[in-house]
């Protein structure tokens, strides 16, 4: 990456400024910095490099300060003071990626979509291997699981517990060449004891449910006896566990009524509550303790 020495700081119009790679920031954290601005004024000005369209009209993008050149379009402003550097666009957008994944906190999946992002820019693997210090293999089947929208595999490549490698060999093949993938590498010791179950677990899904989260799979096939069974005893183990944990939150409830109402018997307690002001409570709680609900 290369950027050229900067010039003198120029007071350029808003309408003349683009945001190459535009972001959504937060409205709290970005009405505060208007606030700022507004009170303070400008404290850096924001660098900008000058671009020419295909008419020869002149006009700049901006390589870092979106939340500054925006406060300024909040406040009414004209123009603003610009640093203006000589840089390609392959650069500026790379500039505007790593202020944009600097400034916020970000999940492993913002660092896989900016990936996807390079690969779309025309990065080889090679390139964005490099320029990510990430395993050449490892960009390679990440880019992989993305065009093939395997939203299931890639989070279990990030929780840790999948290797890359296997994720990469799930997706690309058939459910035959899958149970056999699986077999070797259970047989190599690439996969053992829970973690094996895990991923026969998470293809399991990937079956039924799809590749991508909330996506439906295989809608088109016909209910059986033996679907609507296992639909019904799903359904029936969900009301017994909610039946279940009904009676215990009951028996807490009795608990905690139980006790607040030997303390409100015990004089020292309730002159203690009047020191301290606190003379209500709850009303559902209230009702219990008085014995007004059943």
């Amino acid at each position: 990456m290369h950027i050229s020495d900067a010039s003198t700081i120029r007071l350029i119009p808003l309408e003349q400024i683009k945001v190459l790679n535009p972001r959504v920031r937060n409205k709290q954290v970005f009405a505060k910095l208007v606030e700022n601005i507004a009170t303070i004024g400008l404290k850096r000005p924001i660098t900008v490099t000058c671009v020419n369209d295909a008419a020869g009209s002149e006009h700049f993008e901006v390589v870092c300060g979106q939340g500054r050149l925006e406060a300024f379009q909040a406040l009414g402003e004209e123009s603003i003071p610009c640093i203006v550097v000589s840089a390609s666009e392959a650069d500026r957008f790379l500039i505007s990626l790593v202020e944009n994944l600097a400034r916020r906190k970000h999940s492993n999946r913002d660092l896989l979509m900016s990936i996807q992002i390079l690969s779309e820019r025309g990065y080889s693997v090679k390139d964005i291997a490099s320029k990510t210090s990430l395993d050449h293999t490892y960009v390679s089947c990440i880019l992989l699981l993305l065009r093939q929208g395997e939203e299931r595999l890639i989070s279990a490549v990030e929780k840790g517990w999948l290797p890359i490698k296997i994720a990469a060999e799930i997706a690309r093949s058939d459910d035959g060449e899958i149970q056999r993938a699986m077999i070797e590498a259970y047989e190599t010791g690439v996969l053992k004891g829970e973690q094996l179950i895990k991923v026969r677990r998470l293809i399991d899904r990937r079956s039924a449910l799809g590749k991508r989260y909330g996506q439906h799979g295989h809608t088109d096939r016909p209910t059986t006896p033996q679907k609507l069974l296992s639909t019904y005893q799903a359904e029936v183990r969900r009301q017994k566990v909610m039946i279940k944990k009904a009676d215990i939150n009951e028996q807490r409830l009795l608990i905690i009524v139980t006790a607040v109402r030997k303390l409100l018997a015990d004089d020292y307690f309730t002159a203690l509550l009047r020191n301290q002001d606190i003379q209500d409570m709850p009303r559902p709680l209230a009702d219990r303790i008085h014995g007004e609900a059943c």
